[in-house]
C-alpha cells in the first residue's frame, strides 16, 4: 500500500498526539516538535518507532535507520561542533543527512541548543513522503 501525503500527515498527527499527548489542533504543519509540542529528547526515539509502527504494512515493513531522520551522535564531533556552534563541515553533513530539514532559519545562529527547532510537523511528513516513496 502507498501512502500519499493525506494519509502521512494524518499518520504523523496520530504519532504526534499518541506518543506527546497533544491536542490535533496543535499539529499544524510549522509547529515545532521541540517548542511548540513539548517533545523532549526522549519523545524522539519513540516518534521514530511509532511511525515505523504506522507506516508499516505486512506486504512492506517501514524501518527508519539510526540517523536518518534526527541526527543521532555527530553532535559529538569535534570536527562538527566548536564552542556551541555547528561548524560548516558539521552543517554540510546535517544538510547531506537531513535532506528533510529546512536549515534556513538556524544556518545563521548555528547554535547546537537550538537545534532541535529545525525539526517541525511538516519536517517529519517531508521525511516519510521521502521515504516510503522508495
Amino acid at each position: 500500500m502507498a501512502f500519499n501525503r493525506q494519509q502521512i500527515e494524518e499518520g504523523v498527527s496520530e504519532v504526534l498526539q499518541e506518543a506527546l499527548g497533544v491536542d490535533a489542533e496543535d499539529v499544524k504543519p510549522e509547529a515545532t516538535l521541540t517548542g511548540d509540542l513539548g517533545a523532549e529528547s526522549i519523545d524522539f526515539l519513540d516518534i521514530q518507532f511509532r511511525m515505523e509502527k504506522r507506516f508499516s504494512t505486512p506486504e512492506k515493513p517501514f524501518k527508519i535507520e539510526q540517523g536518518e531522520l534526527f541526527p543521532e551522535n555527530m553532535l559529538q564531533d569535534p570536527a562538527m561542533v566548536q564552542n556551541g556552534k555547528v561548524t560548516d563541515a558539521g552543517m554540510a553533513l546535517l544538510r547531506q543527512k537531513l535532506p528533510h530539514i529546512d536549515f534556513s532559519s538556524f544556518d545563521g545562529d548555528r547554535n547546537v541548543k537550538s537545534l532541535s527547532e529545525v525539526f517541525t510537523v511538516k519536517s517529519l511528513c517531508d521525511f516519510l513522503e521521502r521515504k516510503l516513496a522508495k
